[in-house]
């Protein structure tokens, strides 16, 4: 969503959309200043057993906005994205993003898998796609 729908991320969601009560409460008690941290949302998804799809939809209800990116696209202080692009990538990492790429796009969720598997940092993930031009989308949470 742009910046002006800032407030109104529950539009996204059709009209009597619902959250689990516990889901709602956890995402309540970890927001602070009406932002929640991606970081967060991962751990309330643990706690709660929730899909992270499920608790974005929960942050856009309640319209809290997601900040600090574990992958550094958006939400860092004044700046949308704080993500270099890497200097070179190694050829396994390439393979595997290139691999997941569907419609020149790697999603957030294949971002957290090829980090997993290579045991590199996410970050270094999405720098290395920076590199390659290639687009991190979409996000888990359904920030953008």
């Amino acid at each position: 969503m742009a910046h002006q729908d800032k407030g109104k991320y529950f539009k996204k969601h059709p009209e009597g959309t619902k959250v689990r009560e516990d889901l709602k409460q956890e995402i309540i008690k970890q927001a602070k200043d009406n932002n929640i941290s991606c970081k967060a949302a991962e751990k309330i998804a643990q706690k709660t057993g929730a899909s992270l799809g499920e608790v974005g939809v929960g942050i856009d209800l309640a319209n809290f906005n997601i900040v600090q990116c574990q992958l550094g696209l958006f939400g860092f202080d004044s700046k949308r994205k704080s993500v270099p692009a890497a200097a070179s990538v190694s050829p396994d990492l390439e393979t595997a993003i290139r691999k997941a790429t569907v419609d020149s796009r790697l999603s957030c969720l294949a971002a957290w898998e090829i980090a997993d598997r290579l045991k590199i940092k996410r970050l270094d993930v999405c720098a290395a796609c920076e590199n390659l031009k290639i687009k991190v989308k979409p996000c888990q949470l359904g920030a953008f």
